[in-house]
């Protein structure tokens, strides 16, 4: 069944250029988007091919009036103009979502192991293989996917989701609407030993793992307990694929980790935070509010200043990597001096040396 623009137009709060009876069937990306299709464009690198875009329905935002008016003048289509039209893609793949994907019916598929005094509220599904360990607790409108694992005293929050193969560890709770991708292992080991005469001795970890409401966790991450306290995901924090939270490590409200990054022990990252793919952040450390890390940056000292910090340094026998990381840093300052000798002498430094082509 297939959706009238001027449906959509109202459901964003954008403003309909065009034929407001237009129907369209699927979201498709710009470059594969048929006459079938509403697509967007949100970078303006983009504009240009609005022109030439098949779809019947383009979100763009007001910057393209012009360009809009002439596609939706020379009969190719329809135009919804939005303040942000990337936030406009993701609600309209919410509504699709409502529209495509049933949520499992409430109940207990036979298969299913549910320990004594766990509690399921009747309006929760829990998948074939699942299981409920003793005391745990799974809310109103919960689904506890196939071969999910629910541990004891663990508590899933009101419409969370475990999909298959998800483990929420004993103890451990998760607030309102949360998601877990499969394969994610919520509440494993800290890693924490002790050495003792070439041996290492294991440091039991009794803490949990506390998430708040509205977080989604990708597949294969990992989120460890606590050793003593909790480890901690506030309101809001989106994790991908292959991320490492080690144990008790604090992350706020509405931080987002890319795949790949690993945060150690006991550091505290603040809210609002962006932490690119494959960024390193060592332990023990503080990360305040509204800090942006790039891909692939290790983080080893507390950044205390909102703001983007990039960068790593190879690596090298320990004492020589701290004299040149200490070196690196003031390369600027060293260079601003340099420059101010030369100004000083008349000089300027040497130019280099032009490349000779073989005769």
């Amino acid at each position: 069944m297939g959706h009238r623009v001027s449906e959509l137009a109202r459901e964003l709060g954008g403003e309909l250029l065009g034929p407001a009876d237009l129907l369209v069937e699927r979201i498709a990306p710009l470059a594969e988007a048929a006459a079938d299709s509403i697509t967007f464009i949100a970078q303006s690198r983009l504009a240009p091919q609005l022109a030439g875009t098949a779809a019947a329905c383009v979100i763009v935002s007001p910057a393209l009036r012009e360009a809009a008016e002439a596609r939706v003048a020379a009969g190719r289509g329809a135009v919804i103009l939005c303040a942000d039209p990337y936030l406009a893609f993701a609600r309209l793949t919410q509504r699709w979502a409502r529209e495509t994907r049933r949520r499992p019916v409430p109940g207990v598929h036979p298969s299913a192991v549910i320990e004594e005094t766990a509690l399921i509220d009747p309006g929760a599904h829990v998948g074939a293989l699942a299981y409920v360990g003793r005391g745990a607790r799974v809310a109103a409108g919960c689904v506890v996917g196939v071969q999910a694992h629910v541990g004891a005293e663990a508590v899933l929050g009101e419409g969370s989701v475990l999909m298959p193969g998800a483990q929420l560890g004993a103890g451990c709770r998760i607030g309102a609407r949360g998601l877990v991708h499969g394969g994610a292992v919520i509440g494993a080991d800290g890693f924490g030993f002790a050495p003792h005469e070439g041996r290492w001795v294991k440091i039991e970890q009794l803490g949990a793992v506390v998430i708040g409401d509205d977080v989604e966790i990708g597949a294969n991450t990992c989120i460890d307990r606590g050793a003593l306290g909790d480890t901690v995901l506030a309101d809001g924090v989106k994790l991908d694929n292959l991320v490492q939270v080690a144990h008790n490590v604090h992350i706020g409200a509405h931080t987002a980790f890319a795949g790949c990054a690993a945060v150690a022990g006991s550091t505290r990252i603040g809210a609002h935070c962006t932490i690119g793919g494959a960024a390193r952040i060592i332990g023990h450390l503080e990360i305040c509010d509204h800090v942006h890390i790039s891909a692939t940056t290790l983080v080893s000292r507390s950044i205390l200043k909102p703001g983007r910090y990039s960068g790593a340094f190879p690596f090298d026998d320990n004492a020589s990597w701290e004299k040149n990381a200490a070196t690196l840093r003031q390369l600027h300052a060293l260079r601003e001096r340099l420059r101010a000798v030369e100004k000083a002498v008349g000089t300027s430094s040497p130019k280099p040396l032009e490349k000779k082509t073989p005769s």
